[in-house]
């Protein structure tokens, strides 16, 4: 390919082309994309061939091998997916203008809330739906460190996620807690012992499971020497090793005591080894975020303040 060629424009059909590109590079490959994008397979090989000639670079690896971006293909899914997040931000800008509740508004959590009774987001979403029926909400579970850039970045709109060591870059709004404990799991030393002839000491000494990134988590973990022997991007993964029987980790109550009462795990020394995580929304602080997401900001603060019908 002649790398001397340059890109002159952006039309709208290099925007779908990229669109499908970002897809089938998140999905993983050409046939994991057609249940996303509702297209064929063969259709989406012409697209990705297509957009490579435009650009004139070869973007992926595809065939009986697997699939594969190049060192080329992984600078344009960077820089597509900046550009497609500017696109998105034109519109709601636009529809700003227009005084129009029209578009997609992009969220991220941070793993647990659903089970926790103290966090109303499904609640919010539904009065958000009420309120604007025609946004589209794009949701998914993040880690926190993944949702801090992307929110800065421009990516998502609003993040949720607890609250530690906040970045000058973002806005803050406290929303909900949870109580947390640390458990072990059947087959563990500490599951059938009598916990009363246990101090911290005992705790320190044994394999210790925590969150890897920069999180309450971790700094708890590290505040009282315990041992880290492993580590995970979310609360689900740490379950799974806590019931092994091989470590000990801090899990919310609302997630941890489900396992209790199915004989998995068991809290070690609730009363002396605990902590508490305030969760907050996050949105960076420029630009000023449109109509959509302060609707639905408002709307969080409102059913959290009420702590009105959350399920």
């Amino acid at each position: 390919m002649n790398r001397q060629s340059r890109v002159k424009h952006i039309a709208d059909a290099d925007l779908k082309l990229l669109r499908v590109f970002k897809a089938v590079a998140e999905s993983g490959g050409l046939a994991a994309a057609e249940t996303e994008l509702n297209i064929g397979k063969s259709t989406i090989s012409k697209y990705i061939a297509d957009l490579e000639l435009r650009l004139d670079l070869k973007l992926c690896n595809r065939g009986p091998a697997g699939f594969s971006l190049t060192d080329d293909g992984e600078q344009v899914l960077r820089s597509a997916e900046g550009l497609l997040a500017s696109v998105t931000d034109f519109r709601a800008q636009v529809n700003e203008i227009k005084q129009q509740l029209v578009g997609t508004i992009r969220i991220a959590l941070f793993d647990q809330c659903a089970s926790n009774p103290e966090a109303f987001v499904p609640g919010t979403i539904r009065e958000f739906n009420k309120a604007a029926p025609s946004v589209e909400i794009e949701l998914s579970l993040e880690p926190p460190n993944v949702i801090e850039t992307k929110v800065i970045g421009g990516q998502l709109d609003i993040g949720i996620l607890a609250l530690h060591r906040p970045s000058p870059s973002l806005d803050y709004l406290p929303l909900y807690g949870e109580s947390m404990f640390l458990y072990c799991g059947k087959g563990h030393p500490f599951f059938d012992c009598d916990q009363t002839s246990l101090g911290l000491p005992d705790v320190q000494a044994e394999n210790y499971a925590g969150i890897r990134v920069n999180s309450p988590n971790l700094h708890v973990g590290q505040k009282l020497g315990f041992r880290r022997a492993a580590k995970v991007q979310n609360e689900q993964a740490l379950a799974i090793l806590i019931m092994s029987g091989s470590y000990l980790g801090f899990l919310p109550d609302h997630l941890g005591d489900g396992f209790v009462r199915y004989g998995l795990m068991k809290k070690v020394l609730p009363g002396e080894i605990s902590y508490r995580s305030q969760f907050a929304a996050v949105t960076r602080k420029r630009p000023a975020v449109n109509r959509i997401t302060k609707l639905f900001l408002d709307t969080l603060v409102a059913a959290h303040s009420g702590h009105g019908d959350g399920a």
